[in-house]
């Protein structure tokens, strides 16, 4: 039972993603998270107002399965899934942390610091959110989908635009994690 409780390696969890990819390729489907957001859009009437949401959007409604499968799955891992032991961090990441004002770093995947709701009064917390909801939103729709469509579905497909993508998204992270989050904290 403990081993469930721990992050998966790579060889266990590397292979079910391969097995649900090799399923949605054989059943003609593609995955990735941000296309649910086109969808649920439509849904609501966007199409109205904007071609880009003129589309079949019931030949997508297994794809919000996905989300609801992502939102359920990590309330179970989290509720009943964890033991809370934390991660296991580089020491130097953890002084790094330390240094920009975090407490534990390592002791939990989600820090007060970043993920308490006493933060939404903060109006330089509600200014990140807002301008990187932006980023997030119009990078989705520029690079033509998300992390997880592109890496995956992508990737796996060996689609060219993809693969820049996805070096685009590590050059991005590598920025954020090096350069900007030392300076928004």
């Amino acid at each position: 039972m403990e081993s469930i409780l721990n992050p998966w390696p790579w060889y266990v969890s590397g292979p079910l993603i391969a097995l649900v990819m090799a399923l949605l390729l054989y059943f003609g489907k593609t995955f990735g998270m941000s296309s649910n957001l086109r969808t649920m859009c439509s849904i609501i009437g966007a199409d109205k107002f904007s071609d880009f949401f003129k589309f079949d959007w019931k030949a997508q409604l297994w794809n919000l399965t996905v989300v609801l499968g992502a939102v359920i799955g990590g309330f179970i891992a989290v509720q009943f899934l964890s033991n809370d032991s934390g991660t296991d961090l580089n020491p130097i990441t953890i002084a790094e942390l330390q240094n920009m004002g975090f407490e534990n770093p390592g002791k939990t995947l989600v820090p007060n610091e970043m993920y308490s709701l006493d933060l939404l009064s903060s109006p330089k917390v509600l200014l990140l959110l807002v301008v990187g909801g932006l980023l997030v939103g119009f990078g989705t729709r520029y690079a033509g989908g998300c992390t997880s469509g592109h890496a995956i579905t992508g990737l796996s497909s060996l689609q060219k635009p993809s693969l820049i993508a996805v070096i685009g998204f590590f050059i991005g992270g590598l920025i954020m994690a090096n350069l900007l989050l030392p300076l928004i904290f």
